[in-house]
């Protein structure tokens, strides 16, 4: 029986495209949600509910595997703040945690909710997944370092900064974080 991995694309990301079908390409079926169509036409809240019924429903055991790639995370990180710790392995590629800018150009992004994701997060009472591995560029300023440093030390996640990068981490890159995260 073929694995199967929940997969959460960042924005214009695809199940059946980049990384989705590098996971594919290892052997496994991949599961998840699109930011389009019915799915994008949702508020942020029933989006975040979705997935967690999601993972609630068919991704509960130790052995799920989950994938999220930049605002994909996003949506993974609302959803576990509402349910149990995921007990899985969890995979996050350059996620977006909250609130960010860039001084050199004047650029501010501001997700849905993140005050209130910051706040559980700093609370300590974040459900923190059991297996989590993080990985952002030095250079991403959508994510930003320093703010996923600290999500991932709360949380107790094995964090990684690549260097000289940004928000796209690369393909070789990722193609040997997904070998080895998926043997360990």
């Amino acid at each position: 029986m073929q694995k199967t991995i929940y997969y959460l694309p960042g924005r214009g990301g695809r199940l059946t495209s980049g990384l989705g079908m590098a996971l594919k390409e290892r052997g496994y079926s991949v599961f998840g949600r699109e930011i389009s169509g019915a799915f994008q036409k949702l508020s942020f809240t029933d989006q975040v509910n979705v997935v967690a019924s999601d993972l609630l429903t068919d991704f509960c055991n130790d052995d799920s595997l989950l994938v999220a790639n930049s605002f994909g995370a996003y949506f993974f990180l609302h959803a576990q703040a509402q349910t149990l710790p995921f007990k899985g392995k969890v995979l996050l590629l350059s996620p977006i945690v909250g609130e960010s800018s860039r001084e050199e150009t004047l650029a501010n992004f501001i997700p849905p909710r993140a005050d209130e994701l910051q706040k559980v997060f700093m609370s300590g009472n974040y459900p923190a997944p059991r297996r989590c591995e993080i990985h952002v560029g030095s250079e991403d300023w959508q994510s930003g370092p320093a703010n996923v440093l600290k999500i991932a030390s709360s949380i107790g996640a094995n964090f990684y900064i690549v260097s000289g990068v940004g928000h796209e981490l690369g393909k070789e890159y990722v193609a040997r974080v997904l070998d080895s995260w998926l043997e360990s």
